[in-house]
C-alpha cells in the first residue's frame, strides 16, 4: 500500500542517518593506547587466531590523526594522562574511547597518588570494558557494541536535541524535585 511497493525491486529505502552510522560502524581505525599488560591482550586481538580487521579495524595506528577510535589499555600514570588527552584531542571528530581494563576503567590495584582512577578523568569513555587483562573475545564484544551505539547514533539537528534531552535528564537526577507543600511552607 505504501511506497515500498511502487518502487522498482532491487532499490532500499533509508535515512542518510542510517548510511553514515552503517559507514562508521564498518571502518573504524584504532589508535593503540598500550600502557600496560592489557596492551598485549589488545595486540593479540590483532594478531592472525583473533582477527580484528573482521570487524573493518584493519590497522591499528599509531597516528590520532587518522584514528576514529582510541583503546586505551592499562593503567594511565600522572604523568602520562596530559599525553593521553592531547592525543585524543588531535583525533578527527566523530570520536570514540574504550577503557579497557581494571586499571583503565578505575585505577584497578593502584589506589595511589601516581595512577589516574580512571581514564574518564582524562577523556570521555564510551565503552569501559573489565577485567585484569580482559580476554580479545571481550575486546570483541566492546568492540560490537560501540559499533551498534555508533550505528544508532543521531547527526545534525536529531544529535543536538538528543544532547539536550539529555542534559535535562542529568539535571532532573541532580536536583532532586521539591515537594510543592514544601514550597509553599517556604
Amino acid at each position: 500500500m505504501g511506497l515500498e511497493e511502487k518502487l522498482p525491486s532491487g532499490i532500499m529505502l533509508t535515512t542518510v542517518e542510517q548510511i553514515a552510522g552503517l559507514v562508521r560502524k564498518s571502518s573504524m581505525w584504532p589508535a593503540t593506547f598500550g600502557l600496560a599488560c592489557c596492551a598485549i591482550e589488545m595486540m593479540s586481538a590483532g594478531g592472525p587466531h583473533y582477527d580484528i580487521a573482521r570487524y573493518g579495524m584493519e590497522k591499528f595506528g599509531a597516528t590520532p590523526r587518522q584514528a576514529d577510535l582510541m583503546v586505551v589499555a592499562g593503567r594511565v600514570s600522572q604523568k602520562m594522562a596530559p599525553v593521553l588527552r592531547q592525543i585524543y584531542d588531535q583525533m578527527p571528530e566523530p570520536k570514540w574511547v574504550i577503557a579497557m581494563g581494571v586499571c583503565a576503567s578505575s585505577g584497578g590495584m593502584f589506589n595511589n597518588y601516581a595512577i589516574v582512577q580512571g581514564v574518564d578523568h582524562v577523556v570521555p569513555v564510551d565503552m569501559y570494558l573489565p577485567g585484569c587483562p580482559p580476554r580479545p573475545e571481550m575486546l570483541f564484544d566492546a568492540v560490537l557494541k560501540l559499533h551498534d551505539k555508533v550505528q544508532n547514533e543521531k547527526l545534525g539537528a536529531h544529535r543536538k536535541a538528543e544532547i539536550e534531552e539529555e542534559e535535562e535528564r542529568r539535571l532532573r537526577r541532580e536536583l532532586p524535585l521539591l515537594n510543592p507543600s514544601e514550597v509553599a511552607g517556604r
